[in-house]
């Protein structure tokens, strides 16, 4: 538990201890200096040249009934939906740059400078629900693991990413009294989910490699696109381009250092949770239980995908490697599992980055709600496996 190293031949568990998980806190933040610096620099032009502002009128008509709390036209509104954007295209490492500026932008407008506000709630659950079009990273497990259709996940990915940003809206509105039956946000909502279907249906009719493409021409192509509207925005605006991207680049450095110790407590906290055995009696507790009950237990071996996922992206993946391995990569809990891996976030790693970047110690609310998010994506992945691979073991 202490100085144990995965890729210690001696050691059975083959997970890292706490000494170990503290060096890779500490590396994980490290490698985020980088592209912290890179989008935080390309915000600060972007800002400086009035394109947020921009996006922020755009999407305010919606955003400002669901934040009622932001003004028009603020800062954070244009900060916000583009990390939701990168979200919706699988771009973790542009989604936290963008959504640690979301919170910055927000944490101006908070009265309580150490207690979350209504609006940074709000928006951390719904970032966490993670909505995302095309799991590839899933998908591309699945084709090394020599599954007969990796993109087979896709569309109940993609349901069970909706269900959960949809239940994240629900229950954040509920608790801070937003009517979401207002016709603005209904036609928002409609008219996204018309886009996604789209999508989807699009998507279901490639193979593969065709996905992959897709997914990386769609993403890449969308990224290189806003840098280069944000430089022309610059030139057009006449604003010192090199000068405001060392500004925000200085800004990505110094939040890269200042979310490790809150990173370094909560893989602290994974590390000894799955080391001291503790998940594992949870497991087979579980399992025993839905034996008892006589109740299908096809599910269950994929389960310790969706619990530790909350807490440990990483540590999710190798859960539905080792599924894959133990049960084929073509079996109704390998499908499940991935499914769990591409239909939401790491809550936890969430709230420590996002809420730590800030200095925000009181989330009130915001934990419970996104694992009452995380439950209802649960229950529809668990749900979608059954539609979609009924005749499966």
């Amino acid at each position: 538990m202490v100085i144990g190293k995965s890729d210690d031949p001696a050691n059975p568990l083959k997970l890292d201890g706490i000494i170990q998980t503290c060096s890779i806190a500490v590396k994980l933040c490290i490698e985020l200096v980088g592209t912290l610096a890179l989008f935080m620099g390309f915000m600060s032009i972007a800002e400086k040249a009035g394109g947020i502002r921009l996006l922020s009128r755009i999407i305010s008509p919606f955003f400002s009934k669901l934040f009622p709390e932001v003004p028009k036209g603020h800062p954070s509104m244009g900060h916000m939906i583009m990390n939701f954007s990168a979200n919706l295209l699988g771009l973790d490492n542009a989604a936290t740059p963008f959504g640690i500026k979301a919170m910055e932008s927000l944490q101006e407008l908070n009265p309580n400078k150490d207690v979350a506000s209504n609006s940074q709630i709000m928006f951390l659950c719904l970032h966490a629900a993670g909505l995302c079009l095309i799991p590839v990273s899933v998908i591309a497990i699945r084709s090394t693991q020599n599954a007969q259709d990796p993109t087979d996940i896709f569309i109940p990915c993609m349901i069970v990413t909706f269900v959960g940003t949809m239940a994240a809206m629900l229950i954040v509105s509920f608790k801070q009294k937003i009517n979401i039956l207002q016709p603005v946000i209904l036609t928002w909502v409609l008219g996204i989910s018309a886009v996604i279907a789209a999508i989807v249906w699009y998507v279901s009719r490639l193979n593969a490699s065709s996905v992959t493409s897709f997914s990386g021409l769609l993403s890449g192509g969308l990224i290189l696109l806003i840098f280069l509207l944000i430089v022309l925005g610059a030139l057009y605006k006449k604003i010192d381009i090199f000068d405001s991207f060392v500004e925000g680049a200085k800004g990505g450095f110094e939040t890269a250092i200042k979310i490790i110790p809150y990173l370094v407590g909560i893989l602290v906290a994974v590390c000894m949770l799955r080391t001291s055995g503790t998940f594992d009696v949870i497991m087979n507790g579980i399992k025993h239980a839905f034996i008892f009950l006589g109740a299908d237990t096809r599910f269950v071996d994929a389960l310790p995908t969706a619990l530790i996922r909350p807490l440990s992206g990483g540590a999710a993946r190798g859960m539905m490697v080792s599924t894959m391995i133990a049960n084929g990569p073509d079996s109704f809990a390998s499908r499940l599992s991935g499914v769990f891996q591409g239909a939401s976030d790491t809550t936890f790693y969430v709230v420590a980055v996002y809420f730590g970047a800030v200095g925000i110690r009181n989330t009130r609310y915001a934990i419970g709600s996104m694992l009452l998010a995380d439950l209802a994506g649960v229950i529809t992945a668990i749900t979608m496996a059954y539609l979609f691979w009924p005749g499966l073991k």
